[in-house]
């Protein structure tokens, strides 16, 4: 392991700003953090402290034991004066070639329900055919500018919204999704954005933190969708990426839709043989 050398390369402030915001975020105490971590608590209070810049094994290790995105290592690792170690390159870079390959086999083998990739502020990145399909039974989905994102899509006044079913249950959960799925469990300067601006549509329920007062009869929160007077309910599935080395992989999230009740499933594939017909 790395020792703990003078001289900071940076700012010291920067780096033990960035550290104390993790711990915090993580609710753990600087004792605690050197247990688990095996770097003396004298140490973690010099580098929060910026009197000590750790050497760069044992800075990833602090924030290996604190689960720090690995967005978010980079930062630490540059405040600390030194490379990135995680490759930032975009989503469909190169280097992610195997992963879009898999993407792409498991949205296509979905059909025909919808299957989007999403970056973590849920803009759409990929989709299967039955995604714009099935969305186009409500809107017309080319008329609507992108980028494309997910959220902005269900809360639109202009958008699905007025196609959703139980709004104030829905809306509630899926803002609780926002804080539940972030990356890391900790919301960055983007989802907060995201937030402010979904928050800024009409109808949007202010307490959204709230429990719901009555539980559930199934056992999740549907998505409901009205077409013709009857309610088409959905639930979601995430997939991400095990193991990832890069950025954009582990900000990756594949939400696949499945029919939340046998009369949804039949109903679905009524409304795209309809919209098949009208093509």
């Amino acid at each position: 392991m790395s020792t703990t050398r003078p001289g900071p390369k940076a700012p010291p402030s920067e780096l033990g700003d960035l550290l104390r915001y993790w711990r915090d975020a993580r609710g753990v105490s600087q004792l605690n953090l050197s247990l688990e971590a095996g770097v003396s608590q004298r140490q973690i209070s010099f580098i929060e402290s910026g009197r000590s810049v750790p050497g760069r094994d044992t800075l990833l290790i602090l924030a290996q034991t604190l689960d720090v995105p690995l967005r978010e290592r980079n930062a630490l690792l540059l405040a600390a004066g030194y490379a990135p170690m995680y490759s930032e390159a975009p989503w469909n870079a190169q280097e992610m070639h195997g992963v879009i390959r898999a993407l792409e086999r498991v949205v296509r083998q979905h059909e025909p329900f919808p299957a989007i990739v999403m970056d973590r502020h849920w803009n759409v990145l990929m989709t299967n055919d039955a995604a714009p399909r099935f969305f186009d039974c409500f809107i017309d989905m080319a008329s609507r500018e992108g980028p494309r994102n997910m959220l902005h899509l269900i809360f639109d006044p202009q958008g699905m919204r007025p196609f959703v079913a139980d709004w104030d249950a829905v809306a509630r959960s899926l803002l609780q999704r926002v804080y539940r799925e972030s990356v890391g469990h900790v919301v960055d300067a983007g989802t907060r954005r995201l937030l402010d601006e979904l928050l800024g549509y009409p109808d949007v329920p202010r307490d959204w933190r709230a429990e719901p007062s009555t539980a559930h009869a199934l056992p999740v929160i549907p998505l409901g969708f009205v077409s013709d007077g009857a309610v088409l309910r959905y639930f979601s599935m995430i997939t991400t990426v095990g193991a990832p080395q890069n950025v954009a992989a582990q900000e990756l999230r594949l939400e696949c839709m499945f029919p939340a009740d046998d009369e949804t499933e039949a109903r679905h594939q009524q409304l795209l043989a309809v919209r098949a017909r009208h093509r």
